[in-house]
């Protein structure tokens, strides 16, 4: 019985058998981040359309907090749970979750078809020790976002900016800049870029010790010139992503390093504002190296107790089709992974910025890529916060060393 049932798979890799004989489709368990728009669950029902019978997606929405999200896949996956099929995972977790062996690599045509027409750099928050483990699912990258009834031309780089926010302080007029200072994960993003920005990264290419040097010496000066000049927000030390995009609204800040749900946002809740609402490439650290801004996103994976694997990877792949990915950035603001659907009509129209997102994320960052990132993400918002009181040198050493010590399991994580 074994081996016969290895040959329908021989002929057709993605497309399993495990119809139950006839008992009806198979369930495909998809547990993902709460989506409000309605787009994840359209491409649940539409996949389970397509199948012909053969499977029905049931979408399970994850708490709303990453922290939360991460925490209900690692227990039931510990567990060994056999319920659980497709993974959305933050694009952090890949690394750690195929350590674990948690997760399925992907092989063979289903690899193929994950990685054709993909962009490269989502791609790499999938792969672990060159093998891939998740099909990216939805990207991200931030933009800088001005006011251009204040700033006409946008700055191109960290220097330009804050001495346009001075000025504009100066005059009385909206002068600062919106960004994530407070001690979580956006922290660590915004010092990941800048180090990348400024030519370095924060872990060797191995990821078995930091690699933080003058580069991340000059990233960490940036951010507490930032910090300590009149672009600084009083609340930037307690500021996220969400309230940036309100004190923009609010019509007292010039500049917004934020991702483009922002648009939608603003073109909602302050219409006036709205007119005057543009956009830029991230700023640069130096003059003559691009920026190189941080992504984030969602990658699809199998779980490695799945009942139903071969099924489930087939799945995953029709979850992040050209259709499904088209709604989802339609209706959901998600960032398509799809290098064509950038020269989509219907997505450039609602993304007017869509030009500016795919070059972003054709030269973007991605952090670094660990099974301990957890802990390095951690390590880092502790020593950074606040970003006034960064000393570059010594909080960068720092840095390192507590970086080394959570590689190696060693020391107390703050």
């Amino acid at each position: 019985m074994r081996a016969l049932a290895v040959l329908p798979l021989l002929a057709s890799p993605l497309a399993a058998c495990g119809g139950g004989g006839g008992s009806g489709p198979v369930t495909i368990n998809w547990y993902n981040f709460p989506d409000d728009s309605g787009a994840l669950q359209k491409a649940a029902d539409r996949c389970g359309q397509q199948s012909g019978g053969r499977y029905r997606i049931v979408y399970h929405k994850l708490p709303r907090a990453a922290d939360g999200q991460r925490q209900q896949l690692v227990r039931r996956l510990a567990a060994e749970d056999d319920s659980m099929d497709v993974l959305g995972l933050d694009v952090t977790w890949p690394a750690e979750f195929a350590e674990a062996r948690w997760i399925r690599e992907w092989t063979g045509r289903a690899k193929q078809l994950a990685t054709e027409g993909t962009l490269r750099v989502p791609l790499q928050t999938a792969t672990w020790k060159d093998k891939l483990y998740a099909v990216p699912y939805n990207t991200n990258t931030q933009l800088l976002w001005y006011r251009k009834d204040l700033v006409p031309t946008p700055p191109r780089t960290w220097s330009e900016m804050l001495d346009m926010a001075r000025r504009l302080a100066q005059q009385g007029k909206p002068h600062y800049v919106e960004i994530q200072g407070a001690q979580y994960e956006g922290l660590t993003v915004w010092f990941n870029t800048m180090v990348s920005s400024a030519g370095g990264s924060i872990l060797n290419p191995s990821a078995t010790e930091a690699s933080l040097g003058p580069p991340a010496v000059r990233a960490a000066g940036v951010m507490r010139d930032m910090a300590n000049s009149p672009a600084a927000d009083p609340s930037l030390s307690n500021q996220m992503e969400d309230q940036n995009r309100l004190a923009m609204e609010s019509g007292v800040a010039a500049f917004e390093l934020n991702y483009p749900f922002v648009y939608p946002s603003m073109k909602a809740n302050n219409p006036q504002l709205f007119k005057n609402f543009a956009w830029a490439p991230y700023p640069r650290v130096d003059a003559d190296r691009p920026s190189r801004p941080t992504i984030g996103g969602i990658d699809l994976a199998v779980s490695a107790y799945s009942r139903h694997p071969d099924l489930s990877f087939e799945a995953a792949l029709c979850l992040r089709d050209r259709q499904n990915q088209l709604t989802a950035a339609l209706e959901g603001g998600l960032p398509p992974t799809l290098r064509a659907l950038y020269d989509d009509a219907s997505f450039v129209e609602q993304y007017p910025f869509a030009g500016e997102v795919l070059d972003a994320l054709q030269s973007a960052s991605v952090r670094p890529i660990t099974p301990a990132y957890q802990n390095v993400s951690i390590v880092i918002s502790h020593a950074l916060s606040p970003p006034s009181a960064i000393k570059p040198e010594s909080t960068v050493a720092t840095i390192s060393s507590q970086i080394d010590d959570a590689l190696q399991s060693k020391g107390v994580i703050p």
